[in-house]
């Protein structure tokens, strides 16, 4: 099953799809930077690497639809509206129709915690939470603690994401 070589293209298009809104570029990259390390660091194999890879890139990509319709950056809102915006840039790019079905319902469950089964969920989840911590509490060092306290006990499972959320939030 031939996959692109990279994620360039996908990259691009999402920079293109969060158009002058640095922010939300400046998070997907960040997220993607830290599934990746989690991922590499935990061994899964390729497939399981560039799928992850791909929906660290778009897991957001209902936020801008979200605002549209619904006033609001709700996670069940980007959750729903998501897959449909990640889908055509993903096909677009060259994905397989097999790993866009699962990058969009990875899309569809990032905000979903509870009962998380699956290893790429996982890594996807733990990675968006090191990149929520920080961005939502950049000048209070105490919320941090505490928001990371609490994802320690109720969400990370993998060692990697573990001691990456240590290492920020709780040294």
């Amino acid at each position: 099953m031939p996959t692109p070589a990279d994620h360039t293209a996908l990259e691009l298009a999402m920079c293109e799809y969060d158009r002058d809104d640095p922010r939300r570029i400046q998070h997907f990259v960040k997220v993607h930077a830290f599934a990746r390390t989690i991922a590499l660091a935990e061994g899964v194999d390729a497939d399981t690497l560039h799928t992850v890879e791909a929906a660290a890139i778009v897991h957001d990509a209902g936020i801008h639809e979200s605002e549209r319709r619904y006033g609001d950056t709700a996670g069940p809102h980007q959750e729903a509206l998501g897959p449909d915006v990640a889908r055509p840039m993903l096909e677009a790019a060259g994905y397989p129709p097999e790993e866009v079905e699962r990058v969009c319902w990875l899309v569809a469950h990032h905000h979903q915690y509870a009962h998380i089964e699956a290893l790429d969920h996982q890594i996807l989840v733990e990675a968006d939470f090191l990149v929520n911590i920080y961005e939502d509490a950049p000048t209070d060092p105490g919320q941090r603690r505490r928001m990371a306290a609490a994802a320690r006990e109720r969400v990370f499972r993998t060692a990697t994401g573990t001691r990456l959320l240590e290492a920020q939030f709780l040294a």
